[in-house]
C-alpha cells in the first residue's frame, strides 16, 4: 500500500542507493520499475497472462498461451491465442506489456494526456505483429504501472467481463476483473521496487 500511494502522490519511496544493475535509484524509486535486470518483471509478465488467459477461459473461450506457429519471422510469437473465432470468424491473439509512465524516456508524453504511455506501447505492439493482419485479430493489451489501460484493452476486457456476467448472472464481472488487473499491477509495483534494495547478509 505505501509504494502504491507513494507512486499515486510523487512521495518518495526511499533513501537513494544503487540498484543490483548498477544504476542510481532516487528517492521516488522509479529505476526500479524500469530495470530490465529485476527478476520480478519476468514473473510480472508471466502471472499478468495467466489472468488474461484464465478471464478468456471464464468467458467460455478456451485459449492456449504462447501458441507455436504464430511465429512472426524473428522467432517471436504472442502471449496468448483463442482456439475459437472471437469475431467475423478469427481468432483473438494477444500480447501483454506493463509499462511504467514515470520513466524520463515517456515523461513528457505521460504529462500532456493520461494513457498516452499506455497507447504508445500498444501501438509498438500492432507495429511488431502487423504481419498477422488479415489471419487474426490482434489485441494489445498495455497497463501503466498505475493502473491505466490502452483504450482498446479496456473495450476487449469489458467484452470479456460482459460474456462472464451472463454466465454468472452478476453484472459487476466487468468491474471486477478490471480491478483483479490493478492490484496484479501494484503487487508487483511493490515486488520490484524490493527488487532494487540490496540484500541484508545476515551471516556478517
Amino acid at each position: 500500500m505505501r509504494v502504491a500511494v507513494g507512486l499515486r502522490l510523487g512521495l518518495d519511496l526511499c533513501v537513494p542507493h544503487e540498484c543490483h544493475c548498477g544504476s542510481r535509484v532516487d528517492a521516488c524509486g522509479v529505476r526500479s520499475f524500469v530495470c530490465k535486470r529485476a527478476p520480478g518483471k519476468t514473473i510480472r509478465h508471466h502471472a499478468f497472462n495467466d489472468l488474461i488467459a484464465r478471464t478468456f477461459s471464464s468467458a467460455g473461450l478456451p485459449v492456449t498461451k504462447e501458441p507455436s506457429g504464430l511465429f512472426r519471422s524473428d522467432g517471436k510469437r504472442p502471449d496468448g491465442f483463442t482456439l475459437v473465432p472471437w469475431s467475423s470468424g478469427k481468432a483473438l491473439c494477444w500480447d501483454v506489456t506493463v509499462t511504467c509512465p514515470l520513466a524520463e524516456s515517456y515523461i513528457s508524453a505521460a504529462a500532456r494526456e493520461s494513457g498516452a504511455v499506455a497507447e504508445l506501447a500498444a501501438s509498438r505492439k500492432e507495429e511488431k505483429y502487423a504481419d498477422f493482419d488479415g489471419r487474426y485479430i490482434f489485441e494489445p493489451i498495455a497497463i501503466e504501472t498505475l493502473g491505466v489501460f490502452n483504450t482498446s484493452a479496456r473495450h476487449l476486457l469489458s467484452d470479456l467481463g460482459r460474456k462472464i456476467s451472463e454466465s454468472t448472472g452478476e453484472a459487476r464481472e466487468a468491474s471486477f476483473l478490471i480491478q483483479r488487473c490493478s492490484v496484479l499491477v501494484q503487487r508487483f509495483n511493490a515486488i520490484l521496487f524490493h527488487d532494487s534494495l540490496p540484500a541484508y547478509d545476515c551471516t556478517d
